[in-house]
């Protein structure tokens, strides 16, 4: 599977979560060409400002592989991690992420901070970013275009 083809099936899964009044942003775990699992956000839904897509999407990936440890690991993901996804990729061990729209605000991987690749750190990852940044941009200002019209 290539990352544009990961990153097509982190969209779609980014354009389930306003459906819920989330911010769409989705992920997909990789192992190999083997999507282990895919999530969306879900902060709205359960209220839980931990319920970011890749934490959700890396705590199933553990559980499927029966291990916290996913040095195996691919993650694809829709927007550029924040500071606690990121450290939660770190944690892990993952060994790729792949994002698309950079996050000038609260990106952790590059644009504000960079912690997939801070050698103080125990672990280091490899990162691609802009697979997919037009879509994936367009599909967030669109919802937040369509909220600011609401409360407009």
């Amino acid at each position: 599977m290539t990352d544009a083809e990961a990153m097509a099936i982190a969209l779609a899964e980014a354009a389930l979560a306003p459906d819920h009044d989330d911010v769409p942003v989705g992920a997909v775990v990789l192992v190999g060409a083997r999507v282990v699992t895919r999530r969306h956000n879900e902060r709205e839904l359960r209220q839980d400002p931990t319920a970011h897509a890749e934490i959700l999407a890396l705590q199933d990936a553990a559980k499927v592989l029966g291990t916290w440890r996913l040095d195996q690991a691919t993650l694809v993901v829709t927007l550029e991690p924040c500071s606690m996804c990121a450290g939660a990729a770190v944690l892990a061990r993952v060994k790729r992420l792949v994002f698309g729209a950079f996050d000038a605000k609260a990106g952790a991987c590059g644009s504000l901070y960079n912690l997939c690749a801070d050698p103080r750190l125990n672990h280091e990852i490899e990162v691609l970013r802009g697979v997919g940044a037009d879509t994936a941009g367009a599909l967030l200002r669109d919802f937040f275009a369509d909220r600011r019209d609401i409360v407009g």
